[in-house]
């Protein structure tokens, strides 16, 4: 039995010189010329210095691959990054198309608001009922009746600027308007018959143009009345151009009174003939444009 176990360490002794042996034997390297067998080059490796500078060299190379993917643009180049620049703008292309978004949404609102006055589909006869209705309030006359301090209030008052200069006449002059087209008028404002424009008679292709300073808050094409164009003006005039030939501006664009926008033409099944149907809008009412532009 203790010869076994003797024998059993003596082979395990004799396997461990034997690795050990296999990994500290010296190998020559060596470079020959083919033709002269002249040696060029050698080299004295063992296994174990071969297993040590492939693992150095591994590493090595490990650790400069990362460098240079962690501190140089070629990170770029590998699907999944992105460059600091691209971030950058990719978030604010997202800002400008939420504001955008927030834009058109308000506009998308106005022009479903302006769409009975395109369409014709409002009754201004009906809404001014409405309105006068809806105004009508019952009024106590005895609270009319000023009191004794109102009355001292007053007197204080005119007593103090009996002949103000300023005067209100310019107040009332809000907005001055610009002739669209010069021609003669086939059709005038009729409310009674419904026609809520005046039709002005001009040559094919001669230029229509804004009234005053506006936006334009619709520009397109309608069965009816041919080629339409909406302007938006202060103290809330709006301004409708319809059976036009072509149109000049855009939706949301900005013009300048006086400046060119549309063409007369005799689009839409409307249509009598070349010529501009121009209406006036004031607060949701149709007005006489007459009253407000010289046409001569």
């Amino acid at each position: 039995m203790l010869n076994t176990k003797l024998n059993v360490v003596g082979k395990t002794k004799q396997k461990k010189v034997k690795v050990k042996q296999m990994l500290t034997d010296k190998y020559r390297l060596v470079v020959l010329n083919e033709n002269t067998f002249e040696e060029r080059f050698s080299l004295k490796l063992s296994r174990l210095n071969v297993f040590v500078l492939g693992g150095f060299f591994s590493i090595l190379l490990v650790a400069i691959t990362i460098v240079l993917i962690a501190f140089t643009p070629i990170k770029e180049y590998i699907p999944g990054y992105s460059s600091t620049a691209l971030k950058f703008k990719a978030a604010k292309l997202t800002f400008e198309v939420d504001s955008l978004k927030i834009k058109l949404s308000i506009l998308e609102n106005f022009t479903k608001s302006i769409k009975p006055v395109l369409t014709g589909e409002l009754d201004p006869e009906t809404s001014d009922s409405l309105r006068t209705e809806s105004r009508k309030k019952v009024v106590d006359e005895r609270k009319l009746d000023a009191t004794k301090a109102d009355s001292l209030f007053r007197e204080k008052v005119e007593s103090k600027d009996r002949f103000p200069i300023q005067n209100n006449t310019t107040s009332n002059i809000k907005i001055v308007f610009f002739a669209p087209l010069t021609g003669s008028i086939s059709q005038k404002f009729d409310p009674n018959s419904k026609h809520f424009a005046i039709d002005i008679v001009a040559k094919t292709g001669s230029p229509v143009k804004a009234i005053a300073d506006g936006t334009v808050i619709f520009s397109g094409w309608t069965t009816e009345t041919g080629y339409v164009i909406l302007l938006k003006h202060t103290n809330n005039y709006i301004s409708v151009y319809k059976h036009n030939g072509n149109l000049l501006k855009q939706q949301g664009d900005f013009v300048k009174s006086g400046e060119v926008i549309a063409s007369v033409g005799s689009s839409g099944e409307l249509t009598t003939g070349p010529h501009l149907h121009f209406e006036l809008w004031s607060d949701g009412y149709a007005v006489n444009p007459e009253k407000y532009i010289d046409f001569k």
